[in-house]
């Protein structure tokens, strides 16, 4: 599985972005997909993941209620909406993948097996 995010860019508080992970291959509509981010000087952080059909959803405490992810399985891609974008939600973001047939939680970041290159979200105040 190959991703690629896209998206990011220079925003102000409070302003919306959205980002969008593309993947490539065949695996994608059976795969729990995530974003995590990581700020500078930070630990990487799980932010938000779905399940295969978009009907499960986990979301960190920090970002809960102002940031939305979705799946678009015809078009093998994941989106995270960002919302009322605060100066600490500056970092870089990744999109992961871990195919799976089982149905579970998967709401770490060693659970997931393939992640993109990283899209930079830069929220000034």
């Amino acid at each position: 599985v190959q991703l690629q995010a896209s998206g990011g860019g220079l925003v102000q508080a409070g302003g919306s972005l959205r980002l969008s992970c593309a993947a490539s291959g065949r695996t994608f509509s059976r795969s729990y997909m995530a974003w995590s981010r990581q700020a500078p000087g930070k630990e990487r952080e799980l932010v938000a993941t779905i399940s295969r059909t978009g009907g499960g959803t986990y979301y960190a405490d920090s970002v809960k209620g102002r940031f939305t992810i979705s799946r678009d399985n015809a078009k093998n891609t994941v989106y995270l909406q960002m919302d009322s974008l605060k100066p600490e939600d500056t970092a870089v973001y990744y999109c992961a993948a871990r195919p799976s047939i089982l149905t579970a939680h998967y709401d770490s970041l060693s659970d997931y097996d393939y992640w993109g290159q990283g899209t930079l979200v830069t929220v000034s105040s």
